[in-house]
């Protein structure tokens, strides 16, 4: 009978870390989709019911990412290890993904909160409506957010074409530290 192991150790992450990685790489999918459907085929139905969620979905991942990185450090010491120059490498990777995740929504917080408009994910109210805006709030996700975003889906692209590297050409077995 094998044991559950919930808590991160060196050989493997743990099915808590698994979990939030997971979680959070459909809902990115299902984010990612959307803005590309709304770049690729402008408003549409379709490109509504797949980005219709983006704010509510764009909130969860933002706690999520929060929570995932306290996580992260609380078992710093009991995960698997990154050696060398490519243990380097993929550490700056991660380092990049996890700042653009905390940096993204901020942005879109900030810009909300500027623009003014209430902001009630899942129907919960965070941000009354105001009357006014204020411009410098709005600027840097005006003009950053989707620029952010895109980068954030091509280093996401990369990490999931080195994980394929280290599993096909290398094969250490790097996949399974989180499968």
């Amino acid at each position: 009978m094998s044991t559950v192991r919930w808590l991160d150790t060196p050989e493997r992450y743990g099915r808590i870390s698994r979990g939030f990685h997971w979680l959070m790489a459909a809902l990115f999918a299902w984010q990612f989709a959307g803005a590309l459907l709304y770049v690729g085929i402008g408003d549409t139905a379709v490109t509504r019911l797949v980005g219709g969620s983006h704010f509510d979905l764009g909130f969860t991942l933002f706690g999520l990412v929060l929570l995932r990185g306290l996580w992260g450090l609380a078992n710093l010491k009991s995960r698997p290890p990154h050696p060398g120059r490519l243990g380097r490498a993929a550490s700056i990777g991660h380092g990049v993904i996890y700042g653009l995740m905390i940096i993204i929504p901020s942005l879109a917080l900030l810009r909300q909160y500027g623009s003014g408009k209430p902001f009630a994910p899942y129907g919960i109210p965070l941000m009354p409506e105001r009357d006014t805006k204020i411009a410098w709030m709005m600027a840097p996700a005006d003009l950053l957010h989707a620029w952010l975003g895109f980068t954030l889906l091509a280093v996401v692209l990369g990490h999931a074409a080195m994980v394929l590297v280290h599993q096909r050409v290398w094969k250490d077995r790097t996949l399974s530290r989180m499968t």
